[in-house]
């Protein structure tokens, strides 16, 4: 959970990137982002990310905002709907929360420091947490195990390990992570190659150091999840910095 302020004169135009978390942003003021993803351009005041959104990108002025990273067993348990309905998308946050997000943004922007913004934001969370569904342990193992092995893990395996079948794993994993098995090793091993990426490191180094076939294999997975070429997601960082 961080706090954000825009205080550059040429305000805000930020790549979004997919992420093994839910993002959720909360707008404290009344002016509006312009999200640019596959549903097209979309006025939001706040929003909420999916574990793979597509390429995107967000574009403002005066942003200010409390952002925070849910892992998938929290964002099943408080944003209210299942991972899969958010469809692999950016969503509007009061599509997904109605009027709290507007009372919670609101209580925000009333608080006199970040210390107080962000603990509000923790007890509304912590208070939706009561009585909400929680994920099943064999998915919680399954997302587990993706993530300690970067992605490179076999579904066959995943599904041996919980006991289920590659049918069932499938349908419990899709209907509480909203991402099948693969997809979510796609996801997490991509992370890790775009961070490599993003610190210097050679696509070809990336290929070799992160499970990917060859060189040509990373170059489709970084175009497909970030909507670039490997070596211009090395150039936006290096010009970001």
């Amino acid at each position: 959970m961080a706090g954000f302020r825009d205080r550059g004169s040429d305000g805000l135009d930020l790549r979004v990137l997919p992420q093994p978390v839910v993002v959720v942003v909360i707008g404290l003021g009344n002016e509006p982002v312009a999200v640019d993803s596959a549903s097209g351009n979309q006025p939001m005041r706040s929003l909420v990310a999916s574990l793979s959104p597509g390429p995107a990108r967000i574009r403002g002025e005066r942003v200010e905002c409390v952002e925070v990273c849910l892992s998938p067993g929290a964002a099943y348990a408080v944003l209210g709907v299942s991972p899969r309905e958010l469809d692999g998308s950016v969503t509007a946050l009061n599509d997904v929360w109605g009027p709290h997000e507007r009372r919670l943004g609101e209580r925000l922007a009333g608080a006199r420091t970040w210390s107080e913004r962000l603990a509000l934001t923790d007890a509304f969370l912590a208070k939706r947490t009561v009585g909400a569904p929680s994920m099943s342990p064999e998915v919680a193992a399954a997302w587990e195990t993706i993530v300690a092995r970067r992605g490179r893990v076999r579904v066959d395996d995943l599904a041996a390990s919980c006991g289920w079948s590659r049918k069932r794993l499938r349908s419990r994993f899709t209907a509480q992570i909203g991402l099948t098995p693969k997809r979510a090793a796609v996801l997490v091993r991509f992370d890790h190659a775009a961070r490599a990426l993003r610190a210097g490191h050679s696509p070809s180094s990336v290929a070799l150091a992160y499970g990917y076939s060859d060189q040509p294999h990373l170059h489709r997975d970084v175009l497909a999840l970030a909507g670039c070429t490997p070596g211009a997601l090395a150039v936006t960082a290096a010009s970001a910095n």
